[in-house]
């Protein structure tokens, strides 16, 4: 591989997915698995075969979807785990085993309770053991931002020999600094005898806000592979965020001597897509795929980019897939505009049953808004993925009554398995209401951990999107429902949580089995 080359490895569908609620079913997986590919990364680690069915399957399936971009299984430093991963992937186009084990002292005395040296003979053996399922061995040293450099330097030799092509430095739990950080790749690069035979990556957690910091640290010292997510999520606060390490580095040529292949334009899609189906709504102040991140509020900075867009703007907006052409229907729109459109902004529905129920749903929203956006569609699309032929929760009709001096108060009827029922309550505003009329028919014993609301456009008529997160004996779900109307759209985002809680796929565990 080219020196200049960055190498782009997303873990959205891996340690994304280990982000609270965050959750996806397999088709989900898929849908966001290729419009990856559509942005042309170069390694798309897929989830942890091991750990479950449902992640088996889902890497399966992505390894069986996906034919531009390398699919990549994780797999502890055991057998049974690589075995496992192999078979995740035998039908890949092309296929990358990442296995791994923990070097600092902290996590093989209290952890792994294991010496080094045993550490070390068993890093050896999983390399070798991935290599007969595929040529493209991944290794990472687990915490490997708190661990020895002495160790690190005979590890990272030892699986190299072993037929390791890519070395993967973890700063595990956010712990380093960015001139800490550098320094060790900087160090590692040079002190191991073999290191010019494989691939240095990083892969950087957030927990005190250094992950996008800490991995350019790296790339500038010669890490030519970046791990990183959509958004940044991630377990605890998230991972390095994809479209901020691929900006930097693209923005600033002047300081970085490599550059990805990606396609920047799918950013802005890929981030809306991750957003509906994990419910993790992005925040305006977001860089480069927040609402705000083109915004100009100051009259000085819209004086000076009325003059000259460089003037206050580092980037393009279209560049990173910002649409300056908005309004896009109207209540006239046929099926075949509908679909036209839908394709234009990447998004692919499964059959056309689908692309039926995101008509009728546009249809609906039509009558309420004249103008449609393209972030309208976006947040349809997501509320018909959110539907399931196997809903045993659904909201036939809500009423709320609610005017300043008196107690609000909802009305409902809930179809339960088929079955509707009706119910009333009082809150202490009208969402509140209206969950206490939906529990008491539902009786699910939830406790409501996250109320999240987000305008999706401007202006009166917007569209409401709403995030609620519940759990229920150690399972946590996000739900999400948009609508014009607020305080029913809060009540289809707390059914569409409660059918999560209740379905088979969405409720599967996911036991932590360890992470990079």
């Amino acid at each position: 591989m080219s020196d200049d080359r960055l190498i782009i490895f997303d873990t959205t569908l891996r340690d994304g997915e280990q982000s609270p609620g965050a959750s996806m079913t397999k088709d989900e997986k898929v849908r966001i698995a290729k419009a990856l590919e559509r942005m042309k990364v170069d390694i798309i680690e897929a989830g942890f075969p091991i750990a479950s069915p449902g992640d088996f399957e889902s890497v399966q399936a992505v390894a069986g979807a996906i034919k531009d971009s390398t699919v990549c299984g994780l797999a502890r430093a055991l057998a049974k785990d690589i075995s496992r991963a192999g078979e995740a992937l035998k039908h890949a186009n092309s296929s990358r085993i990442h296995t791994f084990i923990a070097t600092s002292p902290i996590h093989m005395k209290m952890k792994l309770r294991m010496e080094p040296d045993a550490v070390l003979e068993q890093a050896v053996e999983a390399v070798k053991m991935a290599r007969k399922f595929t040529d493209n061995v991944e290794f990472s040293p687990e915490d490997a931002g708190r661990s020895e450099t002495d160790f690190l330097c005979r590890v990272i030799e030892a699986v190299i020999d072993a037929g390791a092509s890519t070395i993967n430095i973890p700063d595990t739990v956010g712990y380093n600094v960015p001139s800490q950080f550098g320094s060790l790749i900087h160090t590692l690069r040079e002190r191991v005898p073999n290191s010019d035979k494989a691939i240095f990556s990083v892969h950087c957690h957030n927990d005190l806000g250094m992950a996008v910091a800490n991995s350019l640290a790296a790339v500038q010292n010669g890490a030519r592979q970046v791990e990183c997510t959509i958004n940044g999520l991630g377990e605890r606060a998230g991972n390095a965020a994809l479209e901020e390490i691929v900006m930097a580095v693209r923005t600033r040529q002047d300081l970085f001597e490599c550059d990805t292949g990606l396609d920047t334009t799918q950013i802005i899609p890929c981030s809306r897509l991750v957003s509906g189906i994990t419910g993790f709504p992005v925040q305006p102040n977001k860089a480069i795929v927040g609402a705000n991140a083109f915004a100009h509020e100051s009259g000085i900075h819209q004086d000076g980019v009325l003059k000259s867009r460089e003037t206050y703007e580092i980037m393009r907006a279209q560049d990173v897939g910002w649409s300056e052409n908005k309004i896009v229907l109207g209540k006239h729109s046929g099926r075949n505009a509908l679909r036209s459109r839908l394709n234009d902004l990447g998004i692919e529905l499964n059959s056309e049953e689908e692309l039926n129920d995101a008509f009728a749903r546009f249809k609906e929203l039509a009558d309420k808004k004249h103008e449609i956006f393209d972030e309208d569609l976006q947040a349809l699309v997501a509320e018909t993925s959110w539907s399931s032929e196997n809903e045993r929760f659904k909201l036939v009709s809500l009423r709320v009554c609610s005017e300043t001096g008196e107690i609000p108060e909802a009305t409902v009827v809930v179809s339960v398995d088929g079955k509707e029922r009706n119910s009333i309550a009082t809150g202490s505003g009208p969402v509140d209401a209206a969950y206490k009329a939906i529990e008491q028919v539902v009786k699910s014993e939830t406790e409501l951990q996250l109320y999240s609301v987000n305008n999706i456009t401007s202006g009166t008529d917007s569209q409401g999107e709403v995030t609620v997160r519940l759990s229920k004996s150690g399972r946590i779900v996000n739900g999400q429902g948009a609508d014009t109307d607020i305080v029913v759209a809060s009540a289809n985002a707390y059914i569409n949580a409660l059918n999560k809680i209740s379905d088979g796929e969405y409720s599967r565990e996911h036991p932590q089995l360890g992470d990079v």
